[in-house]
């Protein structure tokens, strides 16, 4: 990959990140349902407001929006919901490795996957590298106690997985126009989020200003804006590439922790750090390059 698709990757990475601290912020007022439910409706709209401005066309095949809407509830209501109810039962360190899964399952998927991509000894090792450096990275969170039942477990490997398959699924669509794509399946994943969270949480109640700053962030930054761009860069990286975002993330998230929460960063999560960053650089071949120029 080049080095922009990389500053784009480790962007996206990072402002996912900040989404585990936007969550912690919306979670104390509201359920985990309502979470998901703002975030997709903020960021649906705020893609609305981009198709507007750029007065993009809108797609009017009623096909297309029943298969957009289909994966956007795969890509986001699902997913987005099965996080937050699993990790209250689920240790954080647990759920933090299985979301390091996702590029994992991707580049498995993607193999076997009709036109997709085809996973090499090199790309699947740097995969596994990241993998081990996110377990590192994460381990102090694991001493910290707490119950993990297995059906959180599954709810959380499920997330991943829908992960895995929205992204080669939408490597289809390719020939959709990236700021249409992200709003008709964003209101897809509104349509399913919304009415459920009101069946299962009622009405919404938030006081603190804080709540509605982190809504805010949570649907425009970290939805709208990056969809924006993911749309955009993924048919040209890769599923597999573009999944190590989530290797990414941990590293944003304990960085925030530090800056804005005044935590401390263990030596073990240096070296999680320098783990991730040797696996990315495998992924891309970079290091594999080098090997080869070097004389025998």
């Amino acid at each position: 990959m080049s080095l922009r698709d990389w500053f784009w990757i480790i962007l996206l990475g990072a402002i996912w990140g900040c989404s585990f601290v936007f969550n912690a912020i919306l979670i104390r007022e509201i359920g985990p349902t309502w979470v998901t439910a703002l975030r997709v409706s903020i960021g649906a709209l705020g893609c609305w407001l981009v198709m507007l401005a750029l007065k993009k066309p809108v797609p009017r095949d009623p096909k297309l929006w029943l298969q957009l809407a289909g994966l956007g509830v795969i890509a986001y209501a699902i997913p987005f919901a099965l996080f937050p109810l699993a990790q209250a039962h689920l240790a954080s360190g647990i759920a933090a490795i299985i979301n390091a899964l996702t590029p994992m399952v991707t580049a498995v998927i993607s193999h076997f996957w009709i036109g997709g991509e085809k996973s090499t000894p090199t790309k699947f090792t740097g995969v596994a590298i990241g993998f081990v450096g996110a377990a590192i990275l994460v381990s102090p969170a694991l001493s910290g106690g707490g119950t993990s039942a297995a059906w959180a477990i599954a709810a959380c490997l499920s997330a991943t997985l829908c992960y895995a398959l929205s992204l080669n699924i939408t490597r289809s669509y390719k020939h959709i126009e990236p700021t249409a794509f992200a709003s008709m399946a964003l209101t897809g994943a509104a349509v399913v989020a919304v009415p459920l969270a009101f069946l299962t949480e009622g009405v919404p109640v938030m006081t603190r200003p804080e709540t509605y700053g982190a809504a805010l962030a949570i649907g425009l930054l970290s939805t709208a804006f990056t969809f924006q761009i993911m749309y955009r860069i993924l048919p040209r990286v890769g599923a597999t590439n573009f999944a190590t975002t989530t290797f990414i993330a941990p590293i944003s998230a304990l960085i925030i922790g530090v800056t804005v929460l005044g935590e401390t960063i263990l030596p073990i999560q240096l070296l999680g750090m320098l783990v991730i960053f040797f696996g990315l650089l495998f992924i891309d071949g970079r290091i594999r390059q080098v090997w080869r120029r070097s004389p025998a």
